[in-house]
């Protein structure tokens, strides 16, 4: 997801037209900014990815949902 906005250990983040708030508790060691990708696992940003790889994981995943309906 692409962070939009942070406030503190929370932060603003949307995905393919979705919004959702996202804890960035286990990222606390590295600074999060408006506009980085981070990869959310049940609520929580548990890395930071460069646009590249969060673009790569969504069309790996737009795959998968493609194969799984078809």
């Amino acid at each position: 997801m692409q962070v939009i906005e942070v406030d503190g250990y929370n932060a603003r983040c949307e995905a393919k037209g979705v919004e959702r708030t996202v804890s960035l508790f286990m990222l606390q060691d590295e600074p999060v900014t408006p506009g980085e990708f981070v990869m959310v696992h049940v609520g929580y940003a548990i890395q930071k990815m460069t646009e590249e790889e969060a673009r790569s994981a969504w069309e790996i995943y737009d795959e998968m949902l493609a194969l799984e309906g078809g």
